[in-house]
This record gives structure tokens, C-alpha cells and sequence, in this order.
């Protein structure tokens, strides 16, 4: 299997689980909590060690109690953390999910005191070590000039961008992926009208990629760099139970279909049956389930 770097974020997460979403100034009690590592880089590197692949993280963490909980779950599942920026003070990037046990839904307030990863940490990464690069569309300026340095020193490794949300600045990352993957909050955010049109629209910023756009319970598309339009149906599991992570899942699920040479097509429609099969359990632990 091929060995994947993933440069982007890890959170603690704490998760409650609530009847039905509580209106403002209500007081509710969860039926449930946990905590446990967060982050869609991390995430999608979890999800791929399960999948077979040799996967290592580029991020940053600080020395502090709820740092150890991460290194803990990241280690358990095998990833290589030698790239990562370690910082004596600060506090992990944390997320408060309340997650409705209605429909699966969940909301994130989001907390952060640590900077990002920098291009002078990736610069440190022996690179031709790695069959495939990940990058976050986060720190933008940064994440722009990890993209080229990896263009121009290793041209046949592939680079994915995950492009979720509309940050200032995000599409200078569009020409120097080999593969974006667009989320439909991207989409919505920008305005933008049918996954199909969307994609068309990107073709010209991007005619060296591969792109990708998932939609939820619609399934998603895809528009290969040949002009090819893909389209596959969700596969929702008979319950929906946590959708927290099923983005990040399906990332994955692209990555890992794609680095064994499964065309686009498949990758697509692998994708969407791993994200349907995420969403109808709780958390990321898939142990067993890909005999």
C-alpha cells in the first residue's frame, strides 16, 4: 500500500449527544459524552492506516495534558508523527460537538491557541519518502508554497487539497493540487449553483486536476482532467448515527481507491459506500470491517 503524508490539524474533540438539537438559551442534559482526537487531516490518516496504507502527519501540538490523548489515539493507529512541531505552551485546537440524535447532524463550536503548520516545518520532510501528499486547505500562504515545493521537487507524487471551507486566499491552491476535493459547504458558501456546473467552473482554474465534490445524502461528482463528468448515489446506512468525520471518511476513501489505481469512477463510488457505512456508527474505529 502506499505511504501518505497528511499535513493539516488534530483536535480534541468533545462530543455530546443530545435527544434534539436545544433551542437558545435552553438547558438540556446529553445522554451521552465522549472525547476523543478530532481533525479532518488526522481523521482521514486514521481512516486510511485502517485501510492498509503506511500513513505519517504533519501538524503541530503542544505540551500540555490533552496533547498526550492525541499522540495516544494517533500512535494506537499507527501514525508516524515525526514531522510534527512540537510547542513547549499553547493548547490543542479543541471542538464542543453537540451531535442530534435525531438525524445525525452535529454542531461545532471551535476553540484554537496554537499556530499553524509552516512551510519551514515542511521544509524539514524528506519527501521522496511518500507516495502521496494530503494538504488541508488551511494557512494559506503557507499550504501555497508546501504545494509548489512539492510540484517542483517530486512532480509524480500526487497532492490532494481538501478546499472546505471559503478561506481568504484558498484558490491560489486550486493550480498546484493534482486533486481537490470541494465540500458542498465550499459550494453553498460560494453561491454556487449544481455540483455539475460548479465543476465545470473550477475546470478553468484548475485543468491539471482531478476534482471532486461530495454532496451528502445526494452522493457526489466528479470531473476527471480528460473532461470526464462522474456521478455516484450515497449509501446511507439503515440508521443514521454520527456524521461527525464522514467528510474526512470519504476523503479517504478517494485517496485510498486512487493510490491503488482504481479509476475515478470506482474511487467515487468507494468513497460514498465508506462514508455511508461511517455514518452508521459512532466515531472512526473501523477494525474489522474491511475483510
Amino acid at each position: 500500500m502506499a505511504r501518505i503524508l497528511g499535513v493539516g490539524i488534530a483536535t480534541l474533540d468533545i462530543i455530546n449527544s443530545v435527544a434534539a438539537y436545544p433551542p437558545e438559551d435552553a438547558e438540556v442534559r446529553a445522554l451521552a459524552q465522549r472525547v476523543c482526537r478530532g481533525g479532518n487531516c488526522t481523521n482521514s490518516l486514521v481512516v486510511l492506516s485502517q485501510l492498509g496504507h503506511d500513513c505519517a502527519w504533519g501538524g503541530v501540538l503542544a505540551d500540555e495534558p490533552d496533547a498526550i490523548r492525541i499522540t495516544d489515539d494517533l500512535n494506537a493507529f499507527g501514525i508516524d508523527l515525526a514531522a510534527v512541531r512540537r510547542l513547549a505552551h499553547g493548547k490543542v485546537p479543541t471542538s464542543y460537538i453537540t451531535l442530534n440524535q435525531q438525524n445525525g447532524s452535529r454542531t461545532i463550536v471551535h476553540y484554537r491557541d496554537l499556530p499553524e503548520y509552516r512551510y519551514e516545518d515542511f521544509q524539514t520532510v524528506d519527501l521522496a519518502g511518500f507516495d502521496w501528499l494530503h494538504f488541508e486547505g488551511r494557512n494559506i500562504a503557507d499550504t501555497a508554497r508546501m504545494l509548489e515545493l512539492a510540484r517542483i521537487t517530486r512532480p509524480q507524487t500526487p497532492r490532494s487539497a481538501e478546499i472546505e471551507k471559503p478561506r481568504p486566499g484558498i484558490e491560489q491552491l486550486f493550480p498546484l493540487a493534482t486533486l481537490l476535493l470541494f465540500s458542498r459547504a465550499y459550494v453553498q458558501a460560494q453561491a454556487g449553483g449544481e455540483p455539475a456546473q460548479f465543476l465545470h467552473d473550477m475546470r478553468q482554474r484548475a485543468p491539471q486536476a482531478d476534482l471532486i465534490l461530495a454532496w451528502g445524502e445526494a452522493g457526489a461528482w466528479a470531473l476527471s482532467r480528460s473532461g470526464q463528468l462522474i456521478h455516484s448515489p450515497a449509501f446511507p446506512p439503515p440508521r443514521v448515527v454520527d456524521t461527525l468525520g464522514a467528510g474526512d471518511t470519504f476523503n479517504a476513501g478517494i485517496i485510498d481507491a486512487l493510490a491503488r489505481r482504481l479509476t475515478l469512477a470506482e474511487a467515487l463510488e468507494a468513497a460514498c459506500r465508506l462514508a455511508g457505512r461511517k455514518c452508521g456508527q459512532a466515531g472512526l474505529n473501523f477494525v474489522g470491517q474491511y475483510a
